[in-house]
C-alpha cells in the first residue's frame, strides 16, 4: 500500500495580495507531527499573516496521516513521493522542514522542481535511523527494558501518547535502508539552515552548509527541541522567506 501524507492549509492573511506568492510547505519532525511543531508553536500562523498559504503535513504513521502497514514501502523516496503527491498541481513553493523533516526536504529538492527554496531546522549531518535494532525497539516498547539508553531513550519517544507504536519502528527500518548522505544530492536552491546553539544533533552542521553553493547557517538559542519553539527560530524563517 502506497504511504500517504495529511495535509491542512491555513490561508494567507493579509490584503489583496495575499496568498500571491509560492505557498510554504511546512515538515515536522520525527515522532511529532505539524500541529506539534508549527501550529502550537505559532510559526504557521505567522508564516500565514505575512501574507502566504501555509500547508501543514503529517507524515506517514505521525498525526492524522495514515499508519504505515507491514507491507509497505517506507523508505525515504516513498516518504518524499508521498510528500510530492500533496503538493499543489502547479507553481513553486518554499519548504520549511525540521529534523527529519529537513533530512527529507533536502531529499525532496532534489526530485522536486517546484522546490524553489528550503529552510533546514534541526538537521543532523548524520544518519540517526542506521544504528537502530528495530527489532530490539520494538521489544522495548512492549516493555523489555533495552540494554541501550539510546534505544529506551527512542522507545519513549514512539511510546508516548498519541504516537502510532507500530508505524513508527516501520518508518525507522524504511529510512535506515536509504541513509542520508550530504555529500549526495546537494541542494542548488537557496537554503537557511537553522540549529540551536545547545542541540548535539547537529553537531558537524557548519560543513554541510558550506558545501551548498546557496546555503546559509543561522544559530539560535535552544536544544533539539527548544531552538524550534524560540522566537528567534520563527524569526530567521520569516525574514528568508520575505
Amino acid at each position: 500500500m502506497p504511504l500517504t501524507v495529511s495535509t491542512r492549509t491555513l490561508p494567507a492573511i493579509g490584503g489583496s495580495t495575499a496568498g500571491d506568492a509560492a505557498p510554504v510547505v511546512l515538515l515536522h519532525g520525527f515522532a511529532s507531527d505539524g500541529e506539534t511543531d508549527f501550529v502550537a508553536t505559532g510559526l504557521a500562523e505567522a508564516i500565514a499573516a505575512s501574507g502566504r498559504d501555509t500547508i501543514v503535513v503529517d507524515l506517514p504513521g505521525h498525526g492524522t496521516a495514515a499508519a504505515i502497514t507491514p507491507d509497505a514501502d517506507a523508505s525515504t523516496s516513498a516518504v518524499v513521493q508521498a510528500i510530492r503527491d500533496a503538493l499543489p498541481e502547479s507553481g513553486q513553493v518554499d519548504v520549511v522542514a525540521y529534523s527529519l523533516g529537513a533530512r527529507l526536504a533536502w531529499a525532496l529538492a532534489a526530485v522536486e522542481p517546484r522546490v524553489q527554496r528550503l529552510v533546514l531546522g534541526g538537521l543532523s549531518p548524520f544518519e540517526p535511523f542506521a544504528g537502530v535494532d528495530v527489532a530490539a525497539l520494538v521489544r522495548a516498547l512492549g516493555g523489555e527494558n533495552p540494554a541501550d539508553p539510546m534505544l529506551g531513550m527512542m522507545a519513549a519517544m514512539i511510546g508516548a501518547p498519541g504516537r502510532d507504536h507500530a508505524s513508527l519502528p516501520r518508518l525507522i527500518a524504511g529510512l535506515a535502508r536509504e541513509p542520508f548522505d550530504p555529500s549526495q544530492d546537494v541542494p542548488a536552491v537557496p537554503v537557511l539552515f537553522v540549529a540551536g546553539t545547545d542541540d548535539p544533533m547537529t553537531t558537524g552542521l557548519d560543513g554541510v552548509a558550506e558545501g551548498v553553493a546557496r546555503g546559509q547557517l543561522v544559530r539560535v538559542p535552544g536544544d533539539h527541541l527548544g531552538a524550534l519553539a524560540s522566537p528567534e527560530f520563527r524569526r530567521a524563517v520569516l525574514d528568508f522567506l520575505a
